[in-house]
């Protein structure tokens, strides 16, 4: 059982960016995404796979070094994964993102193979975190399990598409409600990221629709999602973030509740709603994604 109570990377968005497309490398930097997600899977063919490896360690370097959060996403075939693990393990590259994670064992057998890497390299051990993806019937069906699987998995997403294919059925608001909430559940059962929004990650094209779909993930009880395109991740920044006036509302809350337990009273009316100590721990952990807001902006 892994420690729920350790602090969690702040990843409200993840951009993904091809490994081999220098133009979006050069621009990643900017696109202001709380990470950067080399991708080793779908955005590269078959016959680039080797050209991609070869390139992944000094791209991760380079934007390492102007601040990024860099995240590699790997393949899944075990002909393929091992060599895109042996290519990602350094610093600069601070969590795997595993796809269609079917089972608990396939992730500790990842782990362990990232624990041979990290000792050959002199790496601090447990400095490579993971993210599961959750892309088949079978991964759904052993999803608590897989969240628990091990102490590097720090987030748990729902892979519409792959999903819906394995599932046999289309990849609609109604189809995925259920096993986006089973992530939520299941993520924070284990202590970990519980990402991504109730639709396909490919809809970027309205950015208003987007909106709204990130605004009920939020209510949802996700905290980041995944990114295709930059014009997503001011809208995933800005969502999966407190207004103003929440944490105004949420600092008044808080301060006239502990004014209430100094005179010896629980549960007090505050702005003609009922507030105990539940209303008060949502307005503190409000408060301390705020914080690390900030302390990512400093």
């Amino acid at each position: 059982m892994r420690d729920i109570s350790r602090d969690l990377p702040f990843w409200r968005s993840f951009l993904f960016v091809p490994v081999l497309n220098d133009k979006f490398i050069d621009g990643a930097p900017e696109r202001g995404a709380d990470n950067i997600q080399l991708d080793m899977e779908d955005a590269i063919p078959p016959s680039q796979k080797e050209l991609a490896r070869a390139k992944l360690g000094e791209v991760a370097d380079r934007l390492s070094d102007k601040g990024c959060d860099v995240v590699v996403r790997i393949n899944r075939p075990w002909r393929l994964a091992i060599p895109d693990i042996e290519a990602s393990i350094r610093p600069a590259v601070l969590a795997l993102t595993l796809p269609k994670v079917p089972n608990a064992e396939h992730v500790r057998a990842v782990a362990e193979i990232v624990d041979e890497v990290e000792r050959e390299r002199g790496m601090e051990p447990g400095h490579t975190d993971f993210v599961v993806m959750i892309e088949t019937a079978e991964g759904l069906a052993n999803i608590n399990e897989i969240a628990d699987a091990h102490p590097r998995v720090v987030g748990i997403i729902i892979g519409a598409e792959d999903l819906a294919v394995s599932m046999g059925m289309r990849p609609t608001h109604k189809s995925l409600m259920i096993p986006n909430m089973q992530a939520v559940t299941a993520a924070r059962a284990a202590g970990c990221l519980p990402l991504g929004f109730v639709g396909s990650v490919a809809g970027y094209s309205d950015l208003k629709e987007y909106r709204e779909t990130i605004k009920e993930a939020r209510e949802l009880g996700f905290v980041g999602g995944f990114a295709i395109h930059p014009d997503q991740v001011g809208i995933l920044n800005e969502e999966f973030a407190p207004s103003a006036d929440e944490v105004s509302h949420a600092k008044a809350l808080i301060e006239t509740f502990e004014q209430a337990l100094e005179e010896g009273r629980g549960a007090i009316s505050y702005q003609g709603k009922m507030v105990d100590l539940p209303v008060v721990e949502q307005a503190r952990a409000l408060l301390k994604t705020n914080s690390r807001i900030k302390e990512r902006k400093s």
